[in-house]
């Protein structure tokens, strides 16, 4: 049937309608309408449905909350954030879709953060052409960290093969050095998706240099049974259990160990499986787990926190409800929101102070961020975060952690400051993202397109 074209202009209504419905407004008195002057807009990719609901909706709280935050603030001098939201399910593809829909929306999307090594796999192809960066803060791919091949990409403040070495070397440390790993067992319970095969690489150049065995023991997604992967565990009795999980797989593996008699003290969970969602529902039964935090912990009492709580919370305008405020993964997307609020910052600095900047201006912003610790003070990171600070060839910016330690209601530090190490990291990430513009047929860039 043939339409008339009133009908096609009513269908296409619809279809447009269909499209935004999926976006979900959270900005201040924001409409569905096209930014105007002064406005910054700050797509914001989420996963409030689904398995990882639980760890998905913390972080975009505090991601939003964050946004609000700097609006109420007065904006990045003067510029106010626009944002809304996408829901991704976690979905590689939904992923995708929500980045086609939005890149363009409200005069151009200034970075996403997708939250998903899935999604910035699929991304980080796309990215390029559209000219807008990607902020991986704690995921994604590893190599990405060489900004000489991978312009748009930014995994601040670390990877997953930062993540892996700082856990070795603190597990190396326990033994009395790393020697004294060799002939031990350690067991690698992980996602089996690219975000848990990610730390692969680095497990096995490590156990190679120490001479421990490592067991790699993957979890079919969403990680609900793991009955046959602790099985595995029993059987091989490792020294050690790191655990790359994520969403209910966590606190899963955490009542598994618990059923098995698995020790809980000697299981290490990377950084996104180390929060409150992941152990309060096992208790006193995970009491003892350790897991790697990303430089920041459960931060209640940071001045970010409680201003969060007085200028966002207090006026009535908090995204979610108030006890969360401090929590790790609302912390986590605090942090996030941060970071891609900072560049645009910085690219001002450049670009002119109080003026709405492109995603490409926003990228210089995000490549010389220069984050020491007055200014992170002076944003309320006291005690948070540590300094950081990107260039052309780093696009991580730094690589701390700390452990932190359930205590049967609580998380605390036990250990200190640990960086990982470089000399065994940088020859990785060169030859993965050499391998990677070749692939592509990408020419890294030169010294003059850095100084451009």
């Amino acid at each position: 049937m043939k339409l008339t074209g009133k009908l096609k202009l009513l269908a296409a209504a619809a279809v447009a309608a269909g499209v935004l419905a999926s976006v979900v407004p959270q900005g201040p008195a924001y409409a569905q309408s096209k930014a105007v002057a002064k406005e910054q807009y700050f797509p914001v990719l989420v996963y409030r449905t689904g398995a990882y609901a639980p760890n998905g909706v913390p972080f975009a709280n505090g991601y939003v909350d964050y946004l609000k935050l700097v609006n109420a603030r007065g904006g990045i001098n003067g510029v106010k954030l626009v944002f809304d939201e996408c829901e991704t399910g976690y979905a590689t593809d939904r992923g995708v879709e929500c980045y086609e829909r939005m890149k363009g929306r409200n005069g151009g999307a200034t970075v996403f953060q997708p939250l998903s090594t899935g999604i910035t796999f699929a991304l980080t192809d796309k990215a390029p052409g559209d000219k807008i960066p990607l902020i991986t803060a704690g995921y994604g791919r590893a190599d990405t960290q060489d900004g000489m091949v991978f312009k748009w990409n930014f995994p601040l403040t670390g990877t997953y093969w930062v993540a892996a070495d700082i856990l070795i070397q603190h597990l190396g440390k326990k033994e009395g050095g790393l020697d004294r790993l060799k002939g031990k067992k350690i067991a690698l319970v992980y996602h089996d998706s690219p975000y848990g095969k990610e730390p692969i690489p680095l497990l096995e150049e490590r156990s190679k240099m120490h001479g421990f065995e490592l067991l790699q023991i993957p979890v079919t997604a969403p990680g609900v049974e793991q009955k046959s992967a602790w099985l595995q565990v029993r059987q091989a009795r490792p020294d050690y259990v790191l655990l790359w999980g994520w969403g209910v797989m966590n606190s899963a593996a955490l009542k598994e160990a618990q059923a098995t008699g698995y020790p809980r003290d000697k299981m290490y969970g990377v950084w996104w499986a180390g929060a409150e969602p992941d152990v309060k529902d096992v208790g006193e039964g995970a009491k003892g787990y350790n897991a790697l935090a990303l430089q920041h912990g459960a931060e209640p009492n940071s001045k970010v926190a409680k201003d969060i709580l007085r200028d966002v919370h207090g006026k009535g305008q908090g995204t979610g409800p108030k006890e969360e405020v401090g929590q790790v993964l609302y912390m986590r997307g605090l942090t996030a929101a941060m970071f891609a609020v900072e560049g645009v910052r910085r690219a001002q600095e450049r670009y002119g102070k109080g003026k709405v900047m492109s995603a490409e201006q926003a990228r210089w912003g995000y490549e010389n961020l220069a984050l020491d610790q007055k200014k992170l003070d002076g944003l309320g990171f006291a005690g948070v975060l540590r300094p950081i600070s990107t260039s052309c060839a780093d696009h991580m910016g730094s690589a701390w952690a700390r452990i932190h330690t359930w205590d049967g209601a609580k998380w605390n530090f036990t250990s200190d400051w640990l960086q990982a190490d470089d000399q065994i990291i940088k020859p990785m990430v060169k030859a993965s993202a050499a391998k990677y513009a070749g692939e592509k047929k990408i020419a890294p860039r030169t010294v003059a397109d850095c100084q451009a």
